[in-house]
């Protein structure tokens, strides 16, 4: 048999390494010694880190941190360890509960209490909210503004503006005030232009509206306006990046007419949000129903009971006890 010592390895898939280990195998250490106890020559002494350890433990007595304890030990002239090295040790320390801790925006929180908006019928409460809309420009939004009627899911009122301001969320409820008549209720989120003193005071003090508004980070809390700015930007079609503030304006000129007039809206039955404001679905809604019992007669089979035309809901409204509201 002829043949390098490579090819016969290569033949018998045994590595070169791993057939020299097997030849030459190292003798078994009888008492080996952990990693972690090793001693290095980079190793710090068991004196040095008993010292660490009284420093990190005497900082958090006072409750500073491992880099405060470590920066006074070098003021004082004294290097025991590199900061890692320091921060390492504090880490593997049991009095881990001495640990100083640092205060968190949740715990200073006030709870506020959940807001509950209810509508009964189309104008009686609205809810509003401001969303961003991209430019070719870095650091440049569009901001698209929009009161949505609750009960109908319509668009109300809305303008596209370069920026967010509570005068000109006041400019957009005086026409649609102007157009429609005052809610009962106003809701949104807690943003600066939405508590805004100059909105407060129109919508409140001079037409008597109760406003309502978002808990801190619960977006749960406004699912109308939420859910029709998301209808908006997840339309086929949408532009997503706008090159000018009237395109921007434009585009949501025919977004607003088709959503209120065209758009078959899963939340109130599949009726457009128009048809639920002026409550012409009811005229729809029966050549809905003749239709769907006529083809009930001709096909029973396909049914387990009798059908029924669903409608558009009595009582809708955010945060209702016990009740599950479908919003788009």
């Amino acid at each position: 048999m002829t043949g390098s010592q490579r090819e016969a390895l290569c033949l018998a898939g045994v590595s070169r390494g791993t057939w020299h280990y097997r030849q030459h195998p190292r003798e078994k250490a009888t008492a080996p010694i952990p990693q972690a106890k090793r001693a290095y020559p980079s190793r710090i002494s068991g004196a040095d880190r008993e010292r660490i350890e009284e420093r990190i433990l005497a900082g958090w007595a006072k409750q500073v941190s491992v880099d405060h304890s470590f920066a006074v030990a070098w003021d004082d002239g004294v290097m025991l360890g590199s900061r890692r090295t320091w921060w390492r040790i504090a880490r593997d320390l049991e009095q881990q509960v001495l640990r100083p801790k640092i205060p968190t925006r949740k715990g200073q929180r006030t709870k506020r209490e959940v807001p509950v908006v209810v509508a009964t019928r189309p104008g009686q409460a609205w809810s509003w909210d401001i969303t961003d809309v991209l430019t070719p420009w870095r650091g440049v939004v569009f901001k698209a503004y929009k009161i949505t009627d609750i009960f109908s899911r319509e668009i109300v009122g809305y303008r596209v503006e370069e920026r967010e301001a509570d005068h000109l969320a006041v400019d957009m409820f005086q026409i649609a005030i102007a157009e429609r008549g005052a809610p009962e209720v106003v809701h949104a989120d807690s943003g600066a232009a939405m508590r805004s003193h100059l909105l407060r005071d129109f919508l409140h003090e001079e037409h008597q509206v109760r406003l309502s508004h978002n808990r801190p980070y619960v977006s749960n809390d406004n699912p109308f306006s939420e859910a029709g700015f998301r209808t908006m930007k997840y339309r086929p079609g949408y532009p997503r990046v706008f090159e000018s503030l009237e395109n921007a304006r434009v585009y949501i000129d025919t977004y607003v007419h088709w959503y209120n007039t065209e758009h078959k809206h899963s939340g109130i039955a599949l009726f457009s949000p128009g048809q639920v404001g002026d409550e012409s679905w009811r005229r729809v809604w029966g050549t809905r129903d003749r239709a769907l019992q006529r083809y009930y007669k001709q096909h029973p089979e396909r049914f387990r009971c009798q059908p029924r035309t669903p409608s558009p809901a009595g009582k809708v409204g955010i945060n209702l006890a016990s009740e599950k509201v479908t919003v788009e």
